[in-house]
């Protein structure tokens, strides 16, 4: 036995969709009531651009000198953040 209210039409879910995106406005409506997710959004992907940039620049630093030690990790830091300098950056 299947109950009528249960199960709805496909046809009534278009309509249900259409009224739904209706009532949504224009894009300028849905722009001003969601301003502050849009702008926490846009200030969440600046941040997150510059944290990757110096994990990048910085992190890439220290790992290729790891475990040097003495003159020889002094050395190898030179050179990175003379290569960084001059826009080189190597992977290693």
């Amino acid at each position: 036995m299947v109950l009528d209210g249960v199960v709805s039409s496909p046809s009534k879910r278009t309509q249900s969709l259409k009224k739904q995106w209706e009532d949504l406005g224009s894009c300028s409506t849905v722009i001003n009531r969601h301003r502050y997710l849009l702008t926490a959004l846009v200030l969440l992907a600046f941040l997150c651009t510059v944290y990757i940039y110096f994990a990048v620049t910085l992190g890439a630093t220290h790992s290729s000198c790891y475990g040097l030690t003495g003159k020889e990790k002094a050395m190898c830091q030179l050179q990175r953040v003379q290569a960084l300098s001059k826009g080189k950056l190597k992977f290693f």
